[in-house]
């Protein structure tokens, strides 16, 4: 059965993004290590899951950068993945996508991931999408969790595990350090 990895930044304070959603923060500690370690872990998963929000800032990012031949050979094949790999959308208010290899969901995506899950293929990415991520977390559908915690506290603003009604163990399977001081943890549910 294929997994759902949610991959995500977070600040030390357990915030997604600060009031009003910005993200700058997690801008300023990337670095093209953190970039690498990236690309190994979506080239384990054949599907990209996405919330509207994400998918927006997304779409109007990545389909440019593959065109780019001055970026690194790394950051090349994080957008060749990106461009090629099937991505699915939960939106209520989006009709329709341009970028390459997206389907529009309108239904329940627990129900949708749970059949996603069952299909052949390799992992299914979730990346950042607040409230999608919230909704999986609680239906029990997220498998492991790729935290990505940055050296910065934001006193306030979205959270990321403020939904839950009821615990969820989870067991540390490795960390990675970065120069920037962002700690990624590497956890799966138990």
């Amino acid at each position: 059965m294929r997994k759902l990895i949610l991959s995500i930044n977070l600040s030390l304070d357990g915030f997604m993004s600060g009031p009003g959603q910005p993200l700058d923060w997690h801008l300023q500690c990337w670095t093209s290590e953190m970039g690498d370690e990236l690309a190994v872990q979506l080239a384990k998963a054949d599907t990209i899951v996405l919330g509207r929000v994400t998918f927006s800032g997304m779409a109007s990012y990545w389909p440019a950068r593959a065109g780019r031949i001055q970026c690194r050979e790394e950051d090349f094949a994080y957008a060749t993945m990106m461009n090629s790999y099937a991505k699915i959308v939960f939106s209520k208010t989006l009709r329709s996508a341009s970028w390459h290899n997206t389907r529009m969901f309108r239904g329940n995506p627990a129900h949708e991931i749970g059949q996603l899950k069952k299909m052949p293929g390799k992992n299914l990415m979730l990346y950042g999408s607040g409230r999608l991520a919230a909704a999986l977390i609680s239906a029990g559908l997220v498998d492991e969790y790729q935290l990505w915690v940055h050296p910065v506290i934001l006193g306030k603003g979205q959270p990321l595990f403020n939904q839950l009604q009821q615990r969820i163990n989870l067991q540390l399977q490795h960390t990675k350090t970065f120069s920037t001081g962002v700690v990624t943890l590497y956890y799966r549910q138990l």
